[in-house]
This record gives structure tokens, sequence and C-alpha cells, in this order.
């Protein structure tokens, strides 16, 4: 049981050596330090995310035009979006050893102004080798930064509380797809032909500039972790520190061997990082999907403006964003993460299934495209609030990153398939049954194959 601290936390001087012994503190005054360390670092990083995520997607709004201007097929453009994810996989684990070598603010900054200014010269694409090189140079560039702010998180949240503070990050996806709905369908509407540019040009100019704006400020305003937090009194940096180094890495442990050939050596031998690359993959298929297709789903409804389908999109990704943060908190709350994720994941393959019955009223298929955005989304925190437990702790940056370049690999994959499956017969319905078992794959490999907790072996591992 938890019991007050007798005086202010901020003013405790506890030195590594006493950090061990550190004072029990009350719920309440834990969750005032954590919010703390939550509105410092947390809304700042969510913005970040949003504007990648934003970045990633909005080729799935640019194609409503951009494939009639450039005269791409719908193959073509799918193997466009899916040469991001070459990039992005073959850089991804250097790019998140880097992190642990120089640090999250470097890390954070390079690869905001990079992406940005890639994200931006999409408006000068004209052929298709210039859509596959930009598109591959902007995978190069952003790789790293979920998989890094995955690790980042690490150094200052314990277990218990990263299905909650990662639900923020995966509800900007929704809200990347709300925005996405909104700005992107006015900008490529009503900004087209100004100066003479397409709207989707002018799309890609507008939303790629703030990566580099935020770049600069990462630059300034980031610390690589509670070490270097001087908004933190003493007791409270030691008390944050303690409590994650309980369960992974700190950020300075991270710093000195996070970035060694043994721990990715490590890291390679371990069965259970790819597992969850498994699940990562049969999940993120699903996901990306949602995100990349759920434009042409609605405008195959029969909604023919380019507004109309953007504003359409905005209600599935709205409601996702709610219904994952309640679901991922829940999931915090009861400290259960296999059932959270075995139901998520059988719901939203249910969702896509319910797809192909073509229903015919428009409220209908929005509200199954709503259970769909929720289920599939809130089954993302959940995911990642387990595989920093069962990692090594100087394993720690390259496991997350291993985890996440192989199964992000379905970003390859996902949309040059469905591309050719639509080519090929005109419809979405088989790849949705396939994304379907996929979901309903990535939970029961969960459900079976990862232990309810991390064995004794592996917690001591992260200690030593």
């Amino acid at each position: 049981m938890s019991h007050p601290v007798s005086g202010d936390l901020a003013s405790l001087h506890l030195t590594p050596a006493n950090t061990t012994a550190l004072p029990a503190l009350a719920a309440r005054e834990e969750d005032a330090l954590y919010r703390k360390v939550w509105l410092r670092i947390i809304p700042f990083l969510f913005i970040c995310y949003v504007v990648s995520f934003l970045d990633r997607i909005n080729i799935g709004f640019a194609q409503l035009q951009m494939k009639q201007d450039l005269g791409f097929s719908d193959a073509m453009y799918g193997l466009g979006a899916a040469i991001f994810y070459v990039g992005y996989v073959l850089c991804e684990v250097p790019s998140n050893m880097l992190l642990a070598r120089f640090g999250a603010r470097r890390t954070f900054t390079r690869i905001m102004v990079l992406w940005g200014l890639a994200s931006v010269g999409m408006m000068a694409v004209s052929t298709p080798a210039q859509f596959y090189t930009l598109r591959f140079l902007l995978g190069v560039f952003e790789a790293g930064f979920f998989p890094g702010i995955v690790l980042y998180l690490t150094y200052w949240f314990p277990a218990r509380r990263r299905a909650a503070v990662m639900a923020i990050f995966f509800a900007g996806v929704a809200v990347a797809g709300v925005l996405g709905g909104l700005v992107s369908g006015w900008i490529m509407r009503d900004m087209a032909g100004v100066l003479g540019l397409q709207g989707w040009k002018w799309m890609f100019a507008i939303e790629g500039a703030p990566a580099v704006f935020l770049g600069v400020i990462a630059a300034r305003c980031l610390v690589d972790g509670p070490e270097q937090a001087r908004w933190l009194g003493a007791g409270e940096r030691a008390y944050v520190i303690r409590a994650a180094a309980g369960e992974t890495a700190s950020a300075a442990d991270a710093g000195k061997n996070g970035h060694s050939l043994q721990a990715l050596r490590r890291v390679l031998r371990s069965p259970r990082v790819y597992l969850f690359a498994f699940i990562y993959f049969s999940l993120t298929c699903g996901s990306l999907a949602l995100s990349f297709w759920m434009p042409l789903i609605i405008r195959d409804f029969g909604i023919t403006d380019v507004m109309s389908v953007s504003l359409y999109s905005v209600v599935p990704n709205a409601v996702g964003a709610v219904g994952l943060i309640l679901i991922a908190r829940h999931s915090d709350r009861t400290g259960e993460r296999h059932r959270h994720f075995l139901l998520c994941t059988a719901g939203g393959a249910l969702a896509l299934a319910a797809l192909t019955l073509h229903p015919s009223s428009l409220a209908v298929m929005l509200a199954i495209l709503s259970v769909a955005a929720v289920l599939i989304f809130a089954a993302l925190p959940v995911f990642w609030s387990l595989p920093p437990s069962y990692l090594p702790g100087a394993g720690a940056a390259a496991g997350i990153a291993m985890i996440s370049s192989v199964g992000i690999t379905s970003g390859i994959v996902s949309p040059w398939v469905i591309g050719q499956i639509k080519t090929r017969t005109g419809s979405l319905d088989h790849a949705l049954l396939l994304l379907a078992a996929l979901l309903l794959a990535s939970g029961l490999a969960m459900w079976l194959g990862v232990p309810r907790q991390p064995a004794q072996g592996s917690r001591q591992a992260r200690q030593d």
C-alpha cells in the first residue's frame, strides 16, 4: 500500500547511490508528478507525431486528384505508397541506435527537419520515378521517429502507465485523419489554381512545412531524458528514473550500451522479438489500410466531391480517437493487456469483414468504419505497452526498433497488395477479408504466444 511522503518530493536530495530506496508515494502525489512530466513532454511530441503521420497519409487524399493529373494507375500509386516503407524499414534500427548514442533531442531534430523538406518536395513530382524517389527519401528521413518515441517514453513512464500515454500518440493517428479530412480536402479544392499549381501540390507544401519548424523547436525545448530535466526537482528526477529503471533501461544506461553491436546481436537472437514483430505486422496491415484506403471506400459509396469525401472521413477518425483513449485507460486501470488486445483485434476483423456486405446506407457504412477505427487503433497502444517490459535494458533501443521495422513492412506489403487486388478485381472485398484474417491472427498470436508476465530472468536482465 502506498503512503504519503513527508515533505515535498521536489525538495528531496537523492543521489545515484541512494535512489534504490525511494519513498513510496501516495497515488495522488504520484499522479501529480507524472502529470507534470506529461504536460512537459507529451503535448509537443503529440503535435510532432500528428504532423509526421499527416505527412505520411496525406498521399491517400492526394490520390483523389494526383492519379488523374499524372496518369498513375491504382497499382502504380500503391507501389509509390509502399516504397515509403522500404526506406523506413532500412533505417529504423540504425536511427534508434543513434538515438541511444546521441540522445533524443538531436535525433528528433534531424528527423523532423529532413522529413519536412522531403514532404514539401512532393509538390514537384511529375513522373513515377520522381514519385518513388521522394517517397523512399521520406521513409528514410522519418525512420526512427515512432520507435524513438516508444523508447523515449520508457525513460519517463513505468509500464503500468504506458498504454494510456501511448494512446495519446495513436489518437494522433486519428487526429491526423481528421485534419487530413478537413485541411487536405479544403486545400485541394480551394487552393487549386492558385499561382498555377494544382490543389494536391499546395497540400504537400502547406502540410510539410510545419515539420521543419517543429524540428527547430525540438532542438531548443527537448531534453534527452529525466537526468537532464531541470524543470523537475532532484527528488522528482530520482523517482522518475528509478520507477522506469525498475522495468527498462534509463536514458543514461541506454546511452552507454544501447547502440552497441552486442545489444543488437542479443536482440537478433531473441525469438520473442520476431513474435512481437509478426503481431505488429498483422495489426498494422489493418490500421494502415484503414488510414490509406478510407477516402476511396467513401468515394466508392457514391460520394464524388473531394471535400465531401474528406468531411465524411472525419467521422470514423474522430470516433476512433476518443474510443482508443478510453480503451487504453481501461487497460492501464485493470492492468490487463492480452484480453483487451484480443477483443480489439477480433472486433476490428469483424468490422472489416462487415464492409464487404456493402451496406446500402451511408450512415451504416460510416458506423462500421467507426467501429473498425476504434478497435484497430485501440489495439496499437495496448500492444506497445508490452514489448519494452520483455526486452533487456541495453537492448531496448534495438529491440523496439526491430519490432517496429519488421512489423512496419506491412506498409510495403499492404498498399501494394491491396492496390493489385483492386486493380484486378475492381473491388476491395477480397483485400478486406485478408486484412480481417491478419487482424485475428495478430490477436491469437498475442494471446497464445506472449506470457502474461515477463520471465524473472528477463526482469533481472533489465535491471542489471
